[in-house]
């Protein structure tokens, strides 16, 4: 594999991502809202994001401006790197799926949300993000620069830490025990190997 060849995977990839994404967004704004949490840090911390997954190896792609902080590339990290970036695809593509009419963007519950236990559900309670810390990880793998390729992982750790407390904290207000039982059960990020 050549280093071309792993920025086209990274392009083909946010392609993808965004290809996935549209429907649900555009679907989501036209449902009633019930519970709203948007704040303006956490548009900040969406906004950051974005720019560490997409602006920045962008950036990267189609300037000079991070030469100096390129390292030798590797054809088995871009291979290990287009692995992954594929199960962050799939992974986003089937959580989204699965999460149906729940889903949004931003801190928010939709009239008659439900509470998804099964599936990829079963497995880990945020399979989303779950997802993005693959495509962090791919992006680190696939663009040997040590800004562009870690820019997506510090800011999928920035929005993951800084958010998913507040998320489960919301969650937990609307189904109560049910919410607490699932949690003991199912753990965040990892699904248990034994």
């Amino acid at each position: 594999m050549s280093l071309t060849l792993a920025k086209i995977i990274w392009v083909i990839g946010i392609i993808a991502w965004t290809a996935i994404r549209w429907p649900h967004r555009r679907r989501a704004k036209k449902l009633a809202v019930s519970v709203d949490r948007k704040s303006v840090s956490e548009r900040t911390l969406l906004a950051l994001c974005i720019v560490g997954l997409v602006i920045i190896p962008a950036l990267y792609l189609a300037t000079d401006w991070f030469d100096a902080f390129d390292y030798s590339f590797s054809p088995l990290f871009a291979l290990v790197g287009t692995l992954l970036m594929v199960g962050f695809l799939v992974l986003f593509h089937l959580s989204h799926k699965q999460v149906g009419k729940n889903w949004s963007v931003t801190l928010e519950l939709r009239e008659d949300h439900k509470l998804i236990t099964d599936g990829l559900y079963a497995h880990v309670r945020h399979p989303m993000y779950s997802s993005f810390w693959l495509w962090g990880l791919a992006q680190a793998f696939l663009l040997p620069n040590w800004i562009a390729g870690f820019a997506g992982v510090a800011s999928v750790a920035l929005l993951y830490f800084s958010r998913v407390s507040n998320e489960e904290q919301m969650m937990r207000e609307a189904f109560g025990e049910e919410y607490d039982a699932y949690c003991t059960r199912t753990p965040r990020i990892l699904p248990r190997i034994f």
